[in-house]
């Protein structure tokens, strides 16, 4: 079954009409994108769109065989001029299945957010599944399917349908998972294929035609992630959006309750909104034992809080315990900290401040802190696969 993506942009396209972003100002070339549409085997029509039968015609493609045009949500702006010698456009009722006679089976699958998903199984037994904009299964249970080869989505905007699909069992370690519906809600070009690749996820230009069921080149989930930064540089959104597409998360926060500080408070409860609600949260610095267990992913924040902590309970802060064996037993927490990072098969996005780029510290206990957070950061750096660092937002890859 081949699948020719006319178009991989949301609704309004990409870069949108008249809109001086910076996203829409740089989104030119293989960056640019229509709205998204899909010719499956030259005879089904995935979402009419406008200028469907040129981007069919630039993709070498011609609409001429389409015996089926559904859509999936409905068209915002002028009218879609429906072309010649095609079909009426249609929507299949949710749970409904269409039978076509080129073989293919078409069901259509019911969105918690409006439209319409299809599931689609060629003649040959290879399965695709194509999400609305915005939208995310509802309804699905555990071990319904076996994994789709394909599945086109919203990846950006609704992270959290991949989800759905992963606990599901929809999507699996093969399955070839296609970001479309790509606005300019996240900068085009080197930033979406990091996120995207973060998300085990990729994006194609428009025109690409995928074969499904081949082989292809899906993008591996680093397992473990260190995410660094300074204060408020979107560390913590950026480890977050590394896992928003993965279900049963488990958020340590190693930082505690902190009771009576209002302040502190407020900022976990901003963290707390942010998460998905299947993530569940444990307040813990004892990480070794997590990391040796197996189970869900694991998103840890911070690293500094829990050196905070661990310095504590070795007496750091007083100069003549730190030589009395503090710094020993300091030295040991953090080997076997980095130990069983590198023993670990969970997945693991780990959050730490850089705090070595300014003003030294005017307190002995001050620098010792820098300089103690700069060494754990670089032993635990030292058994990731990818270490990435964030500064005013913009994400910049050190590993």
């Amino acid at each position: 079954m081949e699948v020719t993506l006319l178009g991989t942009g949301a609704p309004a396209g990409l870069p949108r009409p008249d809109c001086p972003c910076a996203a829409c100002s740089c989104a030119v070339g293989e960056d640019a994108r229509a709205a998204t549409a899909l010719l499956v085997d030259g005879t089904l029509l995935l979402d009419l769109t406008p200028g469907a039968a040129f981007a069919a015609a630039r993709a070498g493609r011609s609409l001429g065989g389409v015996r089926q045009v559904l859509l999936s949500h409905p068209h915002d702006g002028p009218a879609v001029e429906v072309p010649a010698a095609l079909p009426q456009p249609a929507r299949v009722p949710d749970g409904r299945e269409l039978a076509l006679l080129t073989g293919h089976r078409v069901r259509a699958v019911s969105m918690d957010a409006g439209g319409t998903g299809y599931a689609v199984t060629g003649p040959d037994g290879q399965r695709l599944l194509y999400l609305p904009p915005g939208g995310a299964p509802a309804g699905l249970e555990n071990g319904s399917a076996d994994s789709y080869d394909l599945v086109l989505l919203d990846v950006v905007g609704r992270p959290d349908a991949l989800a759905r699909l992963r606990a599901v069992g929809s999507v699996g370690p093969t399955t070839d998972v296609v970001a479309v519906h790509l606005g300019h809600d996240v900068p085009p070009g080197a930033e979406l294929r990091r996120r995207l690749a973060a998300a085990g996820a990729r994006a194609v230009p428009d025109g690409t035609t995928l074969t499904v069921g081949v082989y292809e080149d899906v993008p591996d989930v680093p397992r473990r992630t260190l995410v660094l930064g300074g204060a408020r540089s979107g560390k913590s959104v950026e480890a977050e959006r590394r896992l928003e597409s993965f279900p049963d998360v488990l958020y340590v926060a190693t930082g505690g309750a902190r009771g009576g500080d209002t302040e502190w408070a407020a900022r976990v409860a901003v963290h707390r909104e942010r998460r998905p609600g299947s993530w569940r949260t444990t307040e813990t610095c004892d990480l070794v034992p997590l990391l040796a267990q197996d189970g869900p992913p694991l998103l840890i924040d911070c690293l500094s809080l829990w050196l905070t902590d661990a310095m504590d309970s070795v007496g750091a802060w007083d100069d003549t315990e730190w030589a009395a064996g503090g710094e020993k037993a300091l030295r040991e927490r953090v080997r076997e900290l980095t130990e069983a990072v590198r023993a670990t098969r969970r997945t693991v996005v780990a959050v730490s401040n850089e705090v070595g780029s300014g003003i030294v510290p005017a307190t002995a206990s001050g620098r010792r802190y820098r300089d103690e957070l700069g060494r754990l950061n670089a032993a635990f750096a030292g058994e990731c696969e990818q270490v990435v660092l964030v500064v005013a937002g913009q994400v910049v890859v050190l590993r």
